[in-house]
């Protein structure tokens, strides 16, 4: 089969030919309708070989949804032809966290060598995914593959995030999201459709500043060190009472700190490497931080409930498998409006 592989450390993601996956007890293949790509995958391939926590070569893609192909010896809950989204962070199955599906923090997979695909175990970015568990299949029908791949990082990511937020924000309150991204344009609307928070943008591009209000935002700012004194004049001097970084650099997070209110959730969830500064008089009295990881399994269920709902719509450009790196390419240049999305089929 044809995938996509980051093969050497620093070099172009390329298209290869490997054999197709066979399944094991338990396991199931996949035949991959659609697969997201994500800035997650350019961190991963900025790594240094002494950071990298995982062998080359290494099959791309952590966002999948496709068929159901092939059932391993003894597997169950599945059937051949099931329309199935993959659930992403992969875990070790037996402990507290994983037993309540959450899995996105379960605390063994450094110890025991377990990869999420595309983040150690080969991903979706291939004609067909080996899943290793029929848990790490959640039911797709009824939903478009290519405008609802997504869901899986772009719509679990932001949705975990805001339900840790959700006691903020109550009527007349507000809530920044930083970065109008594949998961920031996501996390908008999710906030219109679960809060009565009034929602402020900021962004670098006028593109996405648009894409902000296209969905939902009620106004959108540039994104420098002018937006916290004018999120604070529309707050009147009180600031907001959540704040989602989905860039994580260090200015975009001194931008969420300056911006919060008294007792306001910050939530640093872009993986851009920067560090958030914390301690008695460094952030307003009460600020909690959070650097949430995915979602849960439930979560995952639930944010496709939404989706059938008509209450998510994600923005996509796509391309076929052997177009996957100059994908890549735009979204490294900052040129991919929403998520770019590979068809490994077509």
């Amino acid at each position: 089969m044809k995938a996509v592989q980051y093969r050497s450390v620093g070099a172009a993601p390329e298209v290869v030919e490997i054999p197709d996956p066979e399944p094991g007890p338990g396991q199931v293949v996949v035949q991959v309708t659609a697969a997201g790509l994500c800035h997650s995958d350019l961190t991963l391939m900025n790594l240094t070989a002494e950071r990298l926590r995982f062998p080359l070569p290494l099959t791309l893609g952590h966002e999948g949804v496709g068929t159901v192909a092939a059932l391993g010896a003894g597997t169950t809950g599945v059937r051949i032809g099931d329309s199935v989204a993959v659930y992403g962070p992969w875990g070790c199955g037996l402990c507290a966290a994983c037993a309540a599906g959450r899995e996105n923090y379960c605390p063994h997979t450094r110890r025991l060598g377990i990869g999420s695909p595309g983040l150690g175990a080969p991903g979706a970015l291939a004609q067909y995914l080996l899943v290793d568990d029929v848990r790490h299949l959640v039911p797709f029908d009824g939903l478009d593959p290519v405008a609802a791949v997504s869901l899986t990082d772009a719509g679990l990511t932001p949705y975990h995030a805001v339900k840790w937020a959700l006691p903020a924000l109550v009527p007349g309150s507000t809530a920044v999201v930083i970065g109008v991204g594949g998961l920031g344009h996501v996390a908008i609307q999710l906030l219109r459709a679960l809060t009565p928070a009034r929602v402020v943008a900021l962004d670098v591009s006028e593109d996405k500043l648009a894409l902000a209000g296209e969905v939902g935002a009620h106004e959108a700012l540039v994104s420098d060190e002018s937006a916290p004194a004018a999120i604070r004049a529309r707050t009147g001097g009180l600031g907001a009472e959540a704040v989602f970084d989905f860039v994580g650099v260090e200015a975009t997070g001194r931008i969420a700190v300056a911006s919060a209110a008294a007792q306001a959730r910050v939530l640093n969830v872009g993986l851009g490497g920067g560090a958030m500064r914390m301690g008695f008089m460094l952030v307003p009295p009460g600020m909690s931080a959070y650097a949430p990881y995915w979602g849960t399994r439930g979560d995952l269920i639930e944010v496709i409930a939404l989706a059938r709902a008509g209450a998510l719509s994600v923005r996509t450009e796509t391309y076929t498998l052997d177009g996957a790196p100059l994908a890549y390419e735009r979204l490294r240049a900052g040129k991919v409006t929403g998520r770019a999305v590979v068809l490994p089929n077509c």
